[in-house]
């Protein structure tokens, strides 16, 4: 058995909501780079580069990056990154058992339809939540660190602060509903990927419920998510980043790409949200899974000990 058993006793809401946002800020920090760099892919074609700057895939971009702004460049947002998983994925991964139960009544089998509905429920509420956290922390990895460029934000608390003075509420959740439909797909995609392969690979017992398990199930779902998310979470990050003005809605922003970048547009930035999203849930799955187990061990010990 690689890593800790798993509990005889299913985890409370609870344990499963902080393992769930512990384990999704420790994949932020590892993988938070590739999320920046496909951020800035995402932006190209927007508008003229600054100083002619153009980024060529995902370690080009890096790369560049590092050379023109700093090594800190790749982590601009990673406050609100944070923050956003904190609230975020505790509730669209803590939740999500427990909506899949509350939707079949108890039954021990979930049907895929069921599953899928579970997933877009707690990622639509999830974003509900989080969403201000994700529209600072897109700025701030859009936002380049270059001599003699203004700064649309200098601190993660002056961002929230700005955004509300000039833009109002509204531009808090600006991208609402291009964010509850990209992580309506993106929650669904990855949970239900995750389970059905986990639940395929103990089944047939090609392997034990462990961390290779893990990590297969991981990889996977974290695929599948990146084919169907990409062009969503393109037009997100494309709309959440405009000045205001510069598109009427999600959907005028998405016309706009297709009829001035063509169909490729919605792709921008595919290798490094999959390698992001690819690592991403390797790390966060295996994380999960273990620390919500490392909890089990220490609440069963400590209700021993009383």
């Amino acid at each position: 058995m690689v890593g800790l058993k798993p509990s005889d006793a299913p985890p409370p809401l609870g344990v499963k909501m902080a393992s769930a946002g512990a384990a999704a800020c420790v994949a932020d920090l590892i993988t938070f780079p590739l999320d920046t760099a496909k951020v800035r892919l995402q932006i190209q074609g927007e508008k003229k580069g600054v100083e002619g700057i153009r980024y060529r895939g995902v370690f080009g971009t890096i790369s560049t990056m590092v050379r023109t702004e700093g090594p800190r460049s790749l982590y601009n947002g990673l406050v609100a990154g944070l923050q956003r998983q904190t609230c975020f994925a505790s509730i669209r991964i803590g939740l999500y058992d427990n909506v899949k139960n509350f939707y079949t009544g108890g039954t021990e089998q979930a049907s895929i339809l069921v599953r899928i509905l579970a997933g877009c429920t707690t990622g639509a509420m999830a974003v509900s939540f989080a969403q201000p956290t994700d529209v600072v922390k897109v700025r701030f990895q859009a936002q380049m660190n270059l001599d003699g460029v203004a700064r649309r934000y200098t601190g993660t608390m002056q961002a929230y602060k700005h955004i509300f003075q000039n833009e109002g509420m509204r531009g808090l959740w600006k991208g609402t509903l291009p964010n509850i439909t990209r992580n309506a797909l993106v929650n669904c995609t990855e949970l239900v990927t995750y389970d059905l392969i986990k639940e395929a690979i103990l089944k047939h017992r090609l392997l034990s419920d462990n961390l290779p398990c893990h990590f297969v199930s991981a990889f996977g779902a974290g695929f599948v998510t990146t084919v169907i998310a990409s062009p969503v979470d393109v037009v997100k990050t494309r709309y959440m980043n405009s000045p205001p003005g510069l598109y009427k809605s999600a959907i005028n922003c998405s016309w706009i790409m297709m009829t001035k970048e063509g169909p490729s547009a919605f792709y921008k930035g595919f290798v490094p949200s999959f390698l992001r999203l690819g690592s991403w849930n390797v790390v966060m799955f295996v994380t999960f899974e273990q620390i919500k187990r490392a909890m089990m061990v220490t609440k069963k010990r400590y209700e021993e000990g009383n």
